[in-house]
């Protein structure tokens, strides 16, 4: 038996998959690093195949996501993954591809528990535009500051999420993706230096 998805696509949900998790680690662990995941993504077809490759390797029967209403792709995520729709509020993963429902998705995103901050949810935003706006960066994963050229969209996404004032160590992971495959993380506890 073979693992890959289905006919439609040539995305292997065993080999791939792990490939694309190993990209997503290296990005969170280093957030001013992009790693590129086109030669997976390019496996999956449809509107969204680097959404769709970051769900087939970040979500399983045992989460929950949202989509913010964006039906078509849900129906793809849920038949791909088997994870189960739910709300923004109470989804374990969102997946903004409509950049009208970003402020929405994060402010809504749970961020967690002072006991349980890993409970926190992941928001995974469609990236578009120019990099043309420096940010100075600190937190895990920085040694010290780092300055990292973003689009607008991450700009506008971490003046967003830091709008909300979690209390330390609570708040939201964000994952940066654009239809070229690559890939930039900003984890909860990283932040922008004003």
């Amino acid at each position: 038996m073979t693992s890959t998805l289905s006919k439609k696509h040539n995305f292997d949900a065993v080999f791939d998959s792990q490939k694309v998790f190993r990209l997503i680690l290296e990005a969170m662990s280093g957030p001013t690093r992009v790693v590129n995941m086109n030669e997976y993504a390019g496996k999956l077809f449809g509107a969204n195949p680097v959404l769709l490759a970051v769900a087939i390797t970040l979500l399983d029967n045992e989460v929950s996501f949202s989509t913010c209403e964006n039906q078509a792709l849900s129906d793809e995520i849920a038949s791909l993954t088997l994870a189960k729709k739910e709300t923004t509020e109470n989804a374990d993963y969102i997946f903004v591809n409509n950049l009208c429902n970003m402020e929405y998705a994060i402010e809504k995103a749970k961020c967690g528990t002072l006991s349980d901050p890993h409970k926190s949810a992941t928001v995974i935003i469609q990236n578009s535009g120019i990099s043309a706006h420096c940010l100075m960066l600190s937190g895990p994963g920085i040694d010290g500051q780092a300055e990292v050229m973003v689009t607008q969209t991450v700009k506008d996404a971490i003046t967003i999420r830091d709008a909300q004032n979690y209390e330390y160590p609570q708040g939201i992971d964000m994952i940066f993706v654009s239809s070229n495959g690559d890939l930039f993380s900003i984890p909860r506890l990283v932040k922008e230096m004003k």
